[in-house]
C-alpha cells in the first residue's frame, strides 16, 4: 500500500472519531443551553406573578406560557420570544386575549361548531411548555400533574437545584426539567415541560449535524493529500538515490537538503554507505594481505625446508656407505630447523596480537627464569656459527606481569637476529638489570654488522628487513622485531633500538617490574 493512501486511510480513521467527539460536545453543550434557559425561565416566570397564582390556586395551576429562548437567539422558523415573565394575561397567550378556559390549563380555543374539532384546515402547532407546582415533599396538589422520575425527585432531595430528563437525543428533543424555587410551600419545586421545538421535528432535522461529521474529516483528508506529495516526492527521490548507491558499491555520495527528518534519514543512508564502502575497501587490503602472506609464508618456509631436506639426504648417503658425517651439515640442517621453528613460533605470536587484548594473559613472569630459557635456546645455533651467547640476571630477581609466551617470543627473536646475522667469532650479550624507581633494563647487543642509521626508524615495521639481513642466508616477512615492538607496546613497556658500543645492534627493553616481594624471616633455631 501507498504511503499516500496509507496516511490517507489514518487520516480518516482519526477524523471521524475526532468529529463525532466534536458533535457530541456539541450537542452537550446545546442541551445544557436548554436545560439552562429553561431553569431560567422558570424561576423568572415565578418571580414575576407565577408565585403568586400558584399558591392562590395550587390544585389548579398549570399554566402554558410561550416557550422560551433558549441558547439560539432567532432562527429561521421564526423567533422563540425572550425568557422573562409572561405578558399580559398571566399565561402567555398575548395582549387581548384574555383569561384561559374555565380549565384553566389553556388548552386552547373550544372545537368548532360541528364538534368534531377540526376546524379549518391549517397546520396544527403543538404545544411547546407546560409548568406544574410541586410542594417541599415533591408532590403535587393539581391531580393533573405528572408523577415525578424517581431521578429528578432523587436529584432535588439531595441539593441539586436543577435536574433534567429527556426523552429523546439532542438539545431538541422533549424534556422534563425540575427547578428548585427559593421559597417553600406548595410551589417549591417547579416541573417545566417542554415539548421541543416542532419545526425541528416536523421537518427531521438531524440532532447530530452533518457538518461535524463530514466537515473536519474532509477539511484533514484534503490537508494530509496536500502536504504528503512533496514528502512522497521526496522518499521516491531517496530510494532511487540509494538504489544507485548500492549498484555504483556505495561509491558517490546522496543528497541530503534540509535539516527534517527525511534528511536525517538521507544522511544516515549517506554515512552507512561510506562506512560500508570503507569496510569493504578493509576487507579487500586485508584479504590481499592474507594471501601475499600465505604466499611469502609458503616461500619462506619451503626455502629451510628444502635446505633440510638437501642436508637429511646428504647425511643419509655418508651413513649408507659408511662415511663420516660432516660436522658442518649437522649444524646446518640444526640451524634450518631452528629458523623453522623459530618463524613458525612467530606466525603464531602475530596471529595472537591480532586478537589484541582478549588473546594476551596477565600472569607474573620472572624475567631472570625467561633469559635464561632463551640463551639456553639459541646457543646450539650460536655455537657452530662460532658466535659466543653470555647473559647476567641480577639479584633477586625481576618479577613483571604479562604474558609469558609473548614476552618469551619478543626476546627471543632480538636474541635471534643477534646470533643470525652476526660475523662468525661474533659475541652477543643479554644483561638484565634493576634500574632506580623499581624500574628495570633488558639490553641484547652484539658487535656484528648492525643496522645503519637511516634504517633504524623503519626496522621496526613489519616485513621490513635490514640489507644486511637480507644478504645473509634464507629471507623471512621481518616479523622479528615488528612482534617484539607490539608485545612491548601491549605490556606498556619501551624498545629502543641503536648502534652498541662494539660496533652492531643495541636493543632495550625498558619497563615497570613489580615490587620486590619481602624476605622470609629465617627459620626458628637457625
Amino acid at each position: 500500500m501507498r504511503l499516500r493512501v496509507r496516511l490517507a486511510l489514518t487520516t480518516v480513521a482519526v477524523a471521524i472519531p475526532v468529529a463525532l467527539c466534536m458533535g457530541w460536545i456539541h450537542l452537550a453543550l446545546q442541551t445544557q443551553a436548554v436545560e439552562r434557559a429553561l431553569s431560567d425561565y422558570a424561576l423568572a416566570h415565578m418571580s414575576a406573578e407565577g408565585r403568586a397564582r400558584c399558591e392562590a390556586s395550587p390544585a389548579t395551576w398549570s399554566p402554558e406560557p410561550p416557550p422560551p429562548r433558549p441558547f439560539w437567539a432567532s432562527s429561521r422558523h421564526g423567533d422563540l420570544g425572550p425568557p422573562g415573565p409572561p405578558p399580559e394575561g398571566g399565561f402567555g397567550r398575548g395582549p387581548g386575549r384574555g383569561p384561559p378556559p374555565e380549565d384553566g390549563f389553556g388548552r386552547g380555543p373550544p372545537p368548532d361548531e360541528d364538534g368534531l374539532g377540526r376546524g379549518p384546515p391549517r397546520r396544527k402547532k403543538p404545544r411547546s411548555t407546560r409548568l406544574y407546582a410541586y410542594g417541599a415533599d415533591l408532590v403535587s396538589l393539581n391531580p393533573r400533574a405528572p408523577a415525578l422520575a424517581p431521578a429528578l425527585a432523587q436529584a432535588l432531595r439531595e441539593g441539586d437545584n436543577m435536574a433534567s430528563r429527556a426523552s429523546g437525543l439532542g438539545p431538541e428533543s422533549p424534556r422534563d426539567v425540575l427547578v428548585r424555587m427559593p421559597w417553600t410551600g406548595p410551589c417549591a419545586f417547579v416541573l417545566v415541560q417542554w415539548q421541543g421545538r416542532p419545526e425541528s421535528r416536523d421537518e427531521g432535522v438531524s440532532p447530530i449535524p452533518l457538518e461535524f461529521l463530514f466537515m473536519p474529516t474532509g477539511l484533514a483528508l484534503v490537508g494530509v493529500l496536500f502536504a504528503l506529495g512533496p514528502v512522497v516526492r521526496r522518499l521516491r527521490q531517496l530510494t532511487d538515490e540509494v538504489k544507485v548507491f548500492v549498484r555504483g558499491a556505495y561509491q558517490g555520495r546522496i543528497t541530503v537538503r534540509g535539516e527534517d527528518e527525511i534528511s536525517e534519514l538521507a544522511r544516515a543512508f549517506d554515512e552507512a554507505g561510506r562506512e560500508v564502502h570503507a569496510q569493504m575497501g578493509l576487507k579487500e587490503e586485508r584479504e590481499r594481505a592474507l594471501r601475499t602472506f600465505l604466499e611469502n609464508t609458503t616461500h619462506d618456509v619451503m626455502i629451510p625446508l628444502t635446505v633440510l631436506q638437501g642436508h637429511l639426504a646428504e647425511l643419509q648417503r655418508h651413513a649408507a656407505h659408511g662415511e663420516p658425517v660432516e660436522a658442518a651439515v649437522v649444524a646446518a640442517a640444526s640451524q634450518e630447523a631452528h629458523y623453522m621453528a623459530a618463524l613458525i613460533h612467530n606466525l603464531g605470536a602475530a596471529a595472537r596480537l591480532e586478537a589484541g587484548e582478549p588473546g594476551v594473559q596477565r600472569v607474573d613472569v620472572d624475567l631472570n627464569a625467561l633469559v635464561a630459557r632463551c640463551v639456553s635456546r639459541h646457543r646450539p645455533i650460536a655455537r657452530p656459527q662460532g658466535v659466543q651467547l653470555e647473559h647476567a640476571v641480577p639479584e633477586p630477581p625481576v618479577h613483571v606481569r604479562g604474558d609469558d609466551t609473548l614476552l618469551e617470543q619478543a626476546v627471543s627473536n632480538v636474541i635471534y637476529n643477534a646470533v643470525r646475522y652476526n660475523a662468525r667469532d661474533g659475541h652477543v650479550a643479554v644483561v638484565l638489570e634493576h634500574l632506580p624507581g623499581g624500574a628495570f633494563r633488558l639490553r641484547v647487543l652484539d658487535d656484528g654488522p648492525g643496522i645503519p642509521e637511516h634504517e633504524l626508524p623503519h626496522i621496526m615495521e613489519r616485513h621490513v628487513r635490514g640489507d644486511a639481513a637480507r644478504t645473509r642466508g634464507p629471507g623471512g616477512h621481518g616479523l622479528g622485531l615488528n612482534i617484539a615492538a607490539r608485545v612491548t607496546a601491549l605490556h606498556g613497556w619501551t624498545l629502543q633500538l641503536g648502534r652498541s658500543e662494539y660496533g652492531g645492534l643495541q636493543v632495550d627493553f625498558l619497563g615497570e617490574a613489580l615490587p620486590a616481594a619481602p624476605p622470609r624471616p629465617p627459620p626458628e633455631g637457625a
